[in-house]
């Protein structure tokens, strides 16, 4: 009986060991499968900004949405900058050079010739393949985005959102200063524009929030916008590349922008958009130009006295294609059929977005939100956005160095348009 015991006790031993050696086996290729799963999942870099003013992550919200359907598979890795757009666009081009450049690059379109060349080297991926295979995803996208982020060929490089609706710019206004002023509504054409401004500045408000850096982008929204409201200036607008600006149009818009600084702070000059936001965020500036996409970054106690109108005229600047986002193409196989999908994704969230908030209890939505739905369906006249019609130069150089002097009287309109066209000249020669 001794040894049957001491045998069977032996053999359950055995047992034992088998089972947790079994028990350990499986739990070592679980953790394998987990470890390898974690590995196959594809990282697609992408550089996103961080607001300086606020410090709200752009395009937060759509990363982490799509991060959460394809956890395993894919993953957008942000790195974040806190930059501001005109200096990430200048490391786009440096990116460029050095061969350092994520997967996916937003506000291409932005810099007309450097996008141009960016196609001409076979930078960046061909999507109207993607997109035409794919019934679902085309039949999200408006006919009108389609065209504008297609080229003359039919080609495309653009990924774009799904709509036009939220590309547009006008103006932010606020209430409480206009009240202040005896202002009850946002003035419906220039002259009247005008003279809101002289009534501001005249009860001791600053009108406008504006800069001269980065494009020169506020100043310039109502420059152009107010150029558009003749035919001839809206033609103009229409233009890409424009051969001359020491005409009519060009000298009209250099007497708008010489005009409109009179209107500033006193910080206006050699500063960026960041500087414009915050004097209008702080109250010491009226109106400010610019997109939907600020009705975002509206701080905490500014939603109910911020407002939105489409500019005098009931013009609205838009543009869907700046808003297209690129693939580089030499990006892996796996990178590119992860931000391919990325893409229709956005797309499909950008569609949702716009149904819900056209269709919902408008309401409960912040003024200005109010305001842009109402600009935008009532029929404005839409107008090209300069930065995706004018050679890189003028913009990126000219307009920083040229209107301080404009404004203050060094040069001449005559003259700031000769520098407009010698901005011509360079871009022809680098082409």
């Amino acid at each position: 009986m001794g040894k049957y015991r001491n045998h069977k006790k032996t053999i359950m031993a055995v047992l034992f060991i088998s089972c947790l050696s079994a028990v350990c086996l499986l739990g070592c290729e679980q953790q394998e499968v987990i470890k390898e799963t974690k590995e196959k999942e594809v990282k697609i870099p992408m550089i996103l900004t961080v607001n300086p003013s606020t410090g709200k992550k752009s395009e937060e919200a759509l990363i982490e949405a799509f991060n959460e359907e394809y956890d395993g598979r894919w993953e957008i890795a942000v790195e974040w900058s806190m930059e501001t757009e005109e200096d990430y666009r200048q490391n786009l081009k440096r990116q460029n050079v050095t061969d350092t450049l994520p997967a996916v690059v937003t506000d291409i379109r932005i810099l007309p010739s450097f996008y141009k060349k960016m196609i001409e080297d076979g930078r960046l991926e061909e999507l109207s393949q993607y997109i035409d295979q794919d019934a679902e995803w085309k039949s999200m996208i408006e006919p009108v985005v389609l065209e504008s982020c297609s080229e003359p060929d039919g080609e495309m490089y653009l990924a774009p959102l799904s709509t036009a609706a939220f590309s547009c710019s006008g103006v932010f206004w606020n209430e409480e200063l206009f009240s202040q002023a005896g202002i009850k509504t946002f003035p419906k054409t220039w002259e009247d524009f005008w003279e809101c401004c002289d009534i501001l500045q005249a009860h001791g408000i600053t009108p406008l929030a504006l800069h001269t850096e980065g494009t020169a982008w506020a100043p310039m929204l109502l420059a152009t916008a107010e150029l558009a409201d003749t035919e001839n200036g809206a033609a103009f607008m229409k233009e890409l590349y424009p051969e001359s600006y020491q005409n009519a149009e060009g000298y009209q818009m250099a007497e708008t922008l010489e005009r409109l600084f009179q209107y500033t702070t006193a910080d206006a000059m050699y500063t960026d958009f960041d500087t414009a936001y915050t004097n209008f965020f702080s109250g010491k500036a009226a109106m400010i130009p610019n997109g939907y996409w600020m009705i975002d970054q509206i701080p905490e106690g500014w939603e109910k006295k911020t407002r939105f109108s489409a500019f005098p005229g009931n013009k609205l600047i838009s543009s869907p294609e700046t808003f297209g986002w690129a693939l580089v193409e030499d990006c892996e196989a796996e990178v590119k059929e992860g931000a391919v999908e990325f893409f229709k994704f956005r797309t499909r969230m950008n569609m949702e977005e716009k149904e819900k908030l056209f269709s919902g209890d408008r309401s409960t939505l912040l003024p200005a939100e109010q305001d842009y739905l109402a600009a935008y369906e009532g029929q404005p006249q839409f107008v090209p956005n300069y930065q995706v019609k004018w050679n890189s130069i003028l913009q990126e150089e000219i307009l920083g160095e040229a209107l301080p002097n404009l404004v203050k009287g060094k040069i001449s309109v005559e003259e700031f348009a000769r520098l407009e066209d010698e901005s011509i000249e360079r871009f022809l020669k680098e082409q």
